[in-house]
């Protein structure tokens, strides 16, 4: 009930954690799990966090499999990710149970078209579009919290480093990123949008409101609750990630401590936010391909 409130009220970060709340108290209840999870998803959803999204409907659909809000949520979060046809086999197990729900109908029309129309977008000029949009908080909110921000990129600023150069934004909605913005919330804590790059698989993922006080690790544990359907070798577990962030200037990587915070990541001395998105690379532990891209680079490990 308290996350409900709190969703009307469209303070869906309360939400997310009143949700989760209900969840830890394992009340034996699968209608009532299925609920609180599809909820939470529902409020992941208009955070921007469509993995978590994701997951907590996929979670809900196994508790209930007939649950068409699940469903309905399941199919929008894989459209906003780009897996169309995912989405499209969402819709259809959706329209099984329920032949007449419009919805169904309108989001499998909506991703065939997509699907066809096959949009992927270049990360360089993502990047650029979101330095064009970017926030503008009171400088001294990230002097007191000695972060370190990159306003006004030169133009070899905005290069992109050779390691990067071939993402491409698949599974990446692009007018979430372009409008994200870092943002003061009610108790005063900032929350950041924030990055993910996968490079062995060229795709992203992109959380529009992690909290700074928020684990690297109790992002991962939502994120990868289920395992991405491109990961078919089961590698990014949790647990089996390493993340790392790159010094440009110094052309240097540093490993990130997954049971760090956002802030502690910020706050480190050669961590530099750029166009107000702070980005942070996931590798598979001891893969081959990581071992390949750091060969002949400087690493700051753990």
């Amino acid at each position: 009930n308290e996350g409900n409130e709190y969703f009307k009220e469209k303070d869906y970060g309360r939400a997310v954690a009143a949700y989760s709340e209900g969840l830890r108290r394992r009340c034996g209840d699968a209608e009532l799990d299925a609920v609180l999870l599809t909820n939470r998803g529902a409020a992941h959803f208009h955070l921007g966090n469509y993995r978590s999204a994701l997951n907590d409907a996929i979670q809900a659909k196994k508790l209930k499999p007939t649950h068409l809000k699940a469903i309905i949520r399941g199919a929008l979060c894989h459209i906003e990710l780009k897996n169309f046809s995912e989405a499209i086999a969402w819709c259809e197990e959706g329209l099984q149970i329920d032949s007449k729900e419009k919805k169904f109908v309108e989001m499998r029309a909506k991703a065939d078209k997509l699907k066809l129309e096959g949009t992927f977008l270049g990360i360089q000029t993502d990047l650029s579009t979101r330095c064009q949009g970017r926030a503008v908080l009171g400088t001294d909110l990230f002097c007191e919290r000695n972060i370190k921000l990159v306003l006004e990129p030169s133009d070899e600023e905005e290069e992109v480093s050779d390691g990067l150069a071939e993402i491409s934004l698949d599974g990446f909605h692009s007018d979430s990123a372009t409008g994200a913005k870092v943002h003061l919330d009610a108790d005063g804590n900032l929350n950041w949008p924030v990055l993910f790059l996968y490079p062995e698989h060229e795709q992203t993922d992109f959380t529009v409101a992690f909290h700074e006080n928020s684990r690297f690790i109790d992002h991962l544990m939502v994120m990868f609750a289920e395992l991405p359907p491109w990961d078919l070798e089961k590698k990014y577990l949790p647990n089996n990630l390493e993340l790392y962030f790159e010094d440009e200037e110094r052309e240097e990587m540093y490993e990130v401590n997954p049971e760090h915070t956002l802030l502690q990541v910020l706050q480190h001395e050669r961590y530099f936010v750029k166009a107000g998105t702070p980005t942070v690379l996931v590798f598979a532990k001891r893969s081959p391909f990581s071992k390949k891209y750091f060969s002949g680079k400087k690493v700051h490990r753990l």
